[in-house]
């Protein structure tokens, strides 16, 4: 390109939501060194600190979703999205982008809005199952819109590219012989291991059935890397007698490691965490957190479950079905395998390369 590229992202509120558009960034950046890059955001949302620390710059605007706990709060509301909409359209004014992308969130929807109103290309990323409030209204303006699952209702279907989340390049790079890996963790490399995973926060859900199924777990010889998450585990860690091939972890950092390890895992079905499994091609118990917008989990699940590329177990079941369904997987090795191969059609590795080839090639 004769001219430096400018390109405005906006997205956030969750994890979910901002590292798939640093991904982006970061695969546009590889490609041209010199591009200038503009996220916008919700001002006191945590892209306001996960951006920057990207090394990508970010302004801020005030927008709230509505708060259905408390409605008188939400009177101010309409005052808020103007006043967004007043900010972003100055600041997409000042910068003027080629194009823009949105991956959800409260600030995607002011900022992408009036990046089509002032005639800019914009692109939209939908992480779940089912489409965000925010992407389906932008969707119709969008020039197209990519997806990690083939089907997402409240979407164009001719604007959808099924192309996957972008996820972690150390996940797609670092993927290890699971018995290296397993002895990496200090574990036995010819004893079967299961990762539970429960989010950045943990899962209060995930905890309480591993509490009641030690003994088993135990008996069957198990070994278990169990990530808690920071609200469980100081009770956890200093209330239980655990074995040595339990592992508590309030947080794991060296994610492909741990899923390089694993033989069976065990996960809530955000969306991203999906995309990594994917990747990982390790048979999965998925546990949707039931109360996430939409139930947006169980619907990210339940696409794997019809490909029988996991299972899935509800809060409501735990204590009924869990058990069973995991030692259903560990015993059974054919099923470990059906389910690694099933996977193969969710894992997108390149995702981040091939949305940016489309939006080049689209603009």
């Amino acid at each position: 390109m004769n001219k430096k590229l400018k390109v405005l992202l906006s997205g956030g509120g969750t994890g979910g939501h901002i590292f798939p558009a640093i991904a982006v960034a970061d695969e546009i950046r590889r490609r041209f060194p010199d591009a200038e890059f503009l996220f916008i955001g919700a001002n006191g949302k945590m892209e306001m600190e996960k951006v920057p620390q990207a090394g990508y710059t970010i302004e801020g605007i005030d927008i709230a979703g509505i708060n259905r706990g408390n409605m008188l709060s939400n009177l101010g509301l309409p005052f808020k999205i103007l006043k967004s909409l007043s900010k972003s359209k100055k600041i997409i004014k000042s910068f003027a982008p080629d194009f823009a992308l949105g991956t959800g969130g409260f600030a995607s929807g002011p900022a992408l809005y009036e990046a089509s109103r002032l005639g800019i290309p914009i692109f939209i990323q939908e992480q779940n199952a089912y489409a965000g409030v925010t992407n389906k209204i932008l969707s119709k303006k969008a020039k197209a819109v990519f997806t990690a699952y083939p089907k997402v209702e409240g979407f164009p279907a001719d604007k959808i590219k099924f192309l996957g989340n972008p996820i972690r390049s150390a996940i797609v790079s670092g993927m290890q012989d699971p018995s290296q890996a397993k002895e990496k963790m200090g574990l036995n490399k010819n004893k079967l291991t299961i990762l539970s995973v429960g989010g950045s926060l943990g899962s209060r859900t995930l905890n309480n059935a591993w509490k009641e199924n030690l003994e088993r777990l135990k008996e069957k010889g198990y070994q278990l890397i169990w990530q808690t998450g920071k609200l469980d585990y100081s009770e956890l860690s200093s209330g239980l007698d655990l074995p040595a091939s339990v592992q508590l972890k309030e947080f794991i950092k060296d994610m492909e490691t741990a899923y390089s390890a694993a033989d069976v895992i065990v996960s809530r079905a955000g969306a991203i965490a999906i995309s990594e499994l994917a990747v990982a091609r390790k048979p999965v118990i998925l546990v949707p957190f039931p109360f996430a917008a939409e139930d947006h989990q169980t619907k990210n699940a339940m696409n794997l479950v019809e490909k029988k590329a996991a299972r899935m177990v509800t809060d409501t079941q735990m204590q009924e079905e869990f058990w069973n369904t995991l030692s259903e997987i560990c015993e059974n090795e054919n099923i470990r395998k059906e389910m690694s191969e099933n996977l193969t059609y969710f894992a997108k590795p390149d995702a981040a390369k091939e949305i940016v080839d489309e939006i080049f090639r689209v603009i």
